[in-house]
């Protein structure tokens, strides 16, 4: 497959409105399955739909000599809501090319990047014969926290488990010159807490300075979960947390976004003060823990004033926990600390929700003196010079601050690593209005893929 039928098959494929947190898009999600499924199909691979509660798994193998390597492929086919929508500059599920770029949901979440891999897959097998076993699988749940994919795994495991690595492209790299190989991905701990108050809204003249106000509570106690250097204060959250080695700070010495650059790009006037063991903003995103407030409310929103106590305040928070951190026990000491800080006269309930360990991966042939000859070694050093030779310049070896709670749950089900190649740029607005991808990006992830699993298929 071409750039150009790469383009049209991704502007299809955007076209397929599958936000899966939202039940409307139903039908879309039903088209993108249907659609990435022909894909796969077309490429020579044998589909099956495997059923889950909620949005089927899209699983495509391509199976031969078992002695060969054997690559299981992942992507996912649902994506983020679009709201504000006001802030779109063009239809979110109309792509169009604007300067070098594919606008539109899903673009570089993670339809393009699928995409790109799929197209430099079928190039590679047009090419000649592949000694290469494939197994691609492709959910429609990630954007919603993977809930399927636990029971997926439980009856698969032993199948995926045949495959010798994992490869995906679902993560972020600096620019279009310099691309990131992910060696690790920070868990996700989720939890929601209602502070109740008053039975109903109550008059504040009638009841203010009587009556303990949950939105007052809710401030206090939230912000009572840092201290003002912005450390996370509960006992025990930096326990189990790590510097980095010294492989990994030779590579982020490499890495072309500096704190200034992270900080313009945030649009803030200032980033977060950093500490022990952590010497810069980029170490600690990318190794550090977190405990952010991710919505709030309670209380009068519309125009004008409302003098009222709320009944209610609310809250959603999310961890982001790193290697040896277990998610459990900190989405425990959250859940406790906001229920022993809430004051008297206002009752503090907690929901929890998703708990996914941290993931990390140290690339073989980054190990000094390492013999590894394992085809997860060789994928890496493939996937090194394969972006070397089509983007230019050496990779970067990270882990990425963000999470992808399937890859660790992989690694523990089946003992798969995985090679996660970035190819989502800052720039392309990921979860934001305007998503965008990068045309260049794809025009040499193509041509990247087709030479990385090209090698893979001459091992």
């Amino acid at each position: 497959m071409d750039t150009k039928t790469a383009l049209e098959c991704l502007k299809a494929y955007v076209r397929c409105a599958s936000v899966s947190a939202d039940p409307l898009y139903k039908q879309g999600l039903a088209a993108a399955r249907d659609y990435v499924a022909t894909l796969l199909q077309d490429a020579g691979l044998v589909v099956e739909l495997v059923p889950t509660p909620l949005n089927a798994i899209v699983m495509a193998q391509r199976l031969g000599n078992p002695s060969w390597p054997h690559v299981l492929a992942y992507g996912h086919y649902d994506v983020q809501p679009v709201d504000p929508l006001a802030l779109w500059l063009s239809d979110p599920f109309e792509p169009e090319v604007r300067s070098g770029r594919l606008y539109g949901r899903g673009t570089t979440d993670q339809k393009g990047p699928f995409i790109t891999m799929l197209a430099g897959l079928m190039s590679a097998l047009k090419a000649g014969k592949l000694a290469l076993n494939l197994t691609v699988i492709v959910e429609g749940e990630e954007e919603i926290g993977s809930p399927s994919f636990e029971g997926f795994l439980k009856t698969h495991a032993q199948q995926l488990a045949e495959a010798h690595c994992v490869i995906l492209s679902d993560t972020v790299s600096p620019s279009e010159d310099q691309i990131a190989i992910a060696t690790g991905l920070r868990g996700l701990v989720a939890l929601e807490c209602l502070f109740q108050g008053p039975a109903q809204d109550v008059h504040s003249g009638f009841y203010g300075g009587a009556v303990v106000n949950p939105l007052h509570a809710l401030m206090a106690v939230g912000a009572s979960l840092h201290d003002a250097q912005g450390r996370v204060a509960l006992e025990g959250f930096y326990e189990a947390v790590r510097a980095p080695q010294d492989w990994e700070r030779q590579e982020l010495a490499r890495y072309p976004m500096t704190d200034t650059q992270l900080q313009q790009a945030a649009g803030v006037s200032s980033l977060a003060p950093c500490f022990e063991p952590f010497r810069s903003a980029q170490e600690a995103l990318r190794f550090g823990p977190t405990l952010e407030f991710n919505g709030l409310g309670g209380g009068y929103q519309g125009p004008g004033s409302k003098t009222i106590i709320p009944a209610q305040a609310q809250a959603k928070i999310t961890c982001r926990v790193v290697p040896d951190q277990d998610p459990a026990s900190i989405q425990q000491a959250v859940a406790a600390a906001l229920k022993a800080r809430c004051p008297k006269g206002v009752h503090c309930s907690v929901t929890l929700g998703q708990s996914a360990p941290a993931y990390r991966v140290c690339p073989p042939h980054k190990t000094p003196g390492n013999t590894d000859t394992s085809v997860l070694a060789k994928a890496f050093a493939f996937a090194d010079d394969a972006i070397s030779n089509n983007f230019g310049r050496a990779p970067c070896f990270l882990p990425e601050g963000g999470s992808i709670p399937i890859i660790a749950a992989i690694q523990a089900s089946t003992g798969l690593d995985a090679v996660m190649i970035g190819l989502a740029l800052p720039q392309d607005n990921m979860h934001g209005p305007n998503e965008s991808y990068s045309l260049a990006v794809m025009q040499r992830g193509i041509a990247m893929y087709r030479e990385l699993f090209t090698r893979l298929g001459r091992v």
